[in-house]
């Protein structure tokens, strides 16, 4: 099975998860779950979201720079156990998820040739016994903007794309921003 997979005394399969959040909610999340759902927006279900804990660490937190971006601190990861035959939503970011089990939802998330941008939604909250452990993590894992993004230029140069990003000013001047032809 696998090192994201435990045993619970019942000899019942359970599969892990990490959820990133800012390490301020630690003692929160410690103390009552995870309570905070996302809501539904248009096909993308709502509830906690999260990627399965994979052998590739990079793969398993792949999120984090991405959340970073939003500047409320460092991140931690919050893994947790729900039942192999939970139902999840599995996708990749701004597409359509399905809903399958939590241990196919591994499965094909293990087998995927590219893992990068894809994440689990469980449609309800993650009670406290469910954490198995809270971690802090090195601040510099996965990608931001996008999987791809490497390299290439931002989609949208303007004050309000860019606003809060470190060089975005300069960014604008050397790609030409929308704004400047407002001026």
């Amino acid at each position: 099975m696998g090192y994201f997979v435990g045993t619970i005394s019942d000899n019942h399969q359970m599969a892990m998860f990490v959820h990133l959040t800012t390490e301020s909610r630690t003692s929160r999340v410690q103390r009552n779950g995870i309570v905070r759902l996302r809501k539904a927006v248009g096909s993308l279900p709502g509830g906690v979201y999260a990627v399965p804990a994979a052998r590739n660490f990079y793969a398993s937190h792949q999120w984090l720079r991405e959340l970073k971006r939003r500047n409320q601190g460092p991140i931690a990861g919050i893994y947790f156990r729900v039942p192999d035959e939970q139902p999840v939503w599995l996708g990749h970011y701004g597409q359509v998820h399905r809903l399958v089990s939590a241990a196919e939802a591994i499965a094909q998330f293990m087998t995927a040739d590219d893992p990068l941008g894809w994440q689990v939604v469980i449609p309800r909250r993650i009670e406290a016994k469910e954490i198995h452990k809270i971690r802090r993590l090195p601040q510099v894992i996965g990608w931001r903007f996008s999987p791809k993004a490497k390299g290439k230029p931002p989609f949208c140069t303007c004050k309000f794309c860019t606003r809060g990003d470190f060089g975005s000013a300069k960014l604008r001047k050397r790609l030409s921003s929308p704004d400047d032809e407002c001026n």
